[in-house]
């Protein structure tokens, strides 16, 4: 599709960025989310440093990120066990 020009926000700064037509609205809802959770560690800590809570949004998102990931690899492994079965009864059962 092409290119954009944007401006996010995220927490009180202006980042023009560049992305792809089909991205923006997730580009758009990830800062909003960002900004979210930045508004409840504001709302539930007594951290008031922009960078902190920053900081502390970020290892919430990169956490369920690799959460998620370790969960697929899990998943992808239980797949590939299953295949493996299957093939070994299948080529037992065409074998007789």
């Amino acid at each position: 599709m092409g290119e954009i020009s944007i401006k996010i926000t995220i927490s009180d700064r202006i980042y023009p960025l560049k992305v792809n037509m089909e991205e923006e609205e997730i580009v758009r809802r990830a800062a909003k989310m960002i900004n979210e959770r930045i508004k409840e560690y504001q709302e539930n800590y007594a951290v008031r440093d922009k960078q902190d809570l920053l900081s502390m949004a970020v290892l919430h998102y990169a956490t369920g990120v690799l959460k998620a990931e370790n969960k697929v690899q899990v998943q992808d492994t239980a797949v590939a066990d299953k295949v493996v079965e299957l093939d070994s009864l299948l080529t037992d059962f065409f074998s007789r």
